[in-house]
């Protein structure tokens, strides 16, 4: 792959990335809306249920918490499993930078002449510069990703509310 091919790709990626990153802080925004929606909404209920403990809705009482459990352990299921690839990728990755260095320090031992060590050093650093920026730009994409992933249920189930207690 060229250089200007490499460079292509990272911009792609980059502009991805800003996109999920805006998506995400927009998602957010509206989860937040739509829990202070609820938020009030449930507030009202409780106070009817405390003025008239006969006409209580306790549907939605007990819902109060059930909700947040099935919300959250999806949102902890799905960054569990999305932090369980990441690390594996970040292993593999660090295990393959120890194959390279150890194939640079082997080239560079059986370098004739100083400028073939300067060479092979060069190679490796120029490499690894290469390397690094494109674990960095793999790693926020999947940052991003493990973020929206783990929203996305707490999201749905607070917007899901404010529209159903918006009466």
């Amino acid at each position: 792959m060229t250089q200007f091919s490499k460079a292509l790709r990272d911009s792609q990626q980059m502009t991805s990335n800003a996109h999920s990153a805006a998506l995400s802080a927009l998602n957010g925004g509206e989860m937040m809306k739509a829990a202070s929606d609820v938020i009030a909404a449930r507030l009202e209920i409780m106070a009817a249920g405390l003025a008239n403990p006969g006409q209580a809705d306790l549907t939605e009482m007990s819902l109060m918490s059930s909700e947040k459990v099935e919300a959250l352990s999806a949102s902890a299921a799905t960054l569990s499993s999305n932090m369980g690839e990441l690390g594996g990728r970040l292993s593999r990755n660090a295990m393959e930078e120890l194959a390279l260095a150890s194939r640079a320090a082997s080239s560079m031992a059986t370098a004739g002449t100083p400028a073939g060590v300067a060479q092979v050093q060069f190679n490796y650093a120029v490499g690894w510069w290469s390397r690094a920026a494109s674990q960095m730009l793999t790693l926020n994409t999947e940052m991003l990703k493990a973020q929206a992933d783990a929203m996305k249920p707490i999201h749905a189930t607070a917007v899901a509310n404010a529209k159903r207690l918006k009466r």
